[in-house]
């Protein structure tokens, strides 16, 4: 893993397929909204494939080849208000991943979140699943490019004021390894979530891990 310059003193996290695995919800509203279109479903394994840039790129992915702009907004727009009321049904954190929370704040290390799902989601899910654990959290909103763009971690170190070279950003996929090198901070690669140990590397990933608890050895 090599020598770390200074102690680590701040974790961003992904959420989707990092801290939550939200697969099943996603993909009962993602065909929940193509029903309602009378659009054929998606599997959960394409579903799994289509995640990881937003919900607007997963209606994108889902929608028959062809689908007006028009109709694929619509549908991003019922997507939003149908998943906001059950974005909770069956998604769970991964196992040791609320002892990771827990463990990292016990040791004085600020924890956020940073995803690109819809702002408003990911503050009703953190606040779900790990009240009073996360020093801020951040999604897909106006003004703000998402990952990989870097805006988001900038505007998260500012928050936390924290440099970027104190920072580890943990995520489970090839948009989360771009958004880290953009920001110029470390990046942890997840083997759990929605992306092969295989896809990872091909994309990059330098240092992975295959628990929650591996992550407190690269912190302390």
């Amino acid at each position: 893993m090599g020598e770390k310059r200074l102690p680590y003193k701040a974790a961003i996290f992904d959420l989707d397929g990092t801290l939550l695995n939200t697969l099943e919800d996603l993909a009962d509203s993602l065909n929940h909204v193509l029903t309602e279109a009378k659009m054929p479903m998606r599997t959960m394994d394409e579903v799994c494939r289509f995640v990881g840039n937003g919900i607007h790129k997963l209606i994108e992915r889902a929608v028959p080849e062809g689908t007006a702009a028009e109709t694929i907004e619509q549908l991003y727009q019922e997507f939003l208000k149908w998943y906001q009321f059950h974005c909770a049904e069956k998604t769970r954190p991964y196992e040791g991943i609320e002892a990771l929370l827990k463990e990292l704040k016990t040791k004085g290390v600020q924890t956020a979140v940073l995803s690109n799902k819809a702002d408003g989601a990911v503050k009703s899910l953190c606040e779900t699943y790990f009240p009073g654990m996360l020093q801020a959290e951040a999604g897909d909103r106006a003004g703000i490019k998402k990952k990989p763009a870097p805006d988001g971690v900038f505007e998260i170190l500012q928050q936390l004021q924290v440099m970027p070279e104190e920072v580890m950003y943990i995520g489970d996929s090839d948009v989360d390894i771009e958004t880290a090198k953009n920001a110029g901070i470390g990046c942890i690669s997840v083997t759990w979530g929605f992306r092969t140990r295989e896809f990872l590397v091909a994309h990059g990933a330098k240092l992975l891990v295959d628990r929650p608890e591996d992550i407190e050895k690269i912190f302390f």
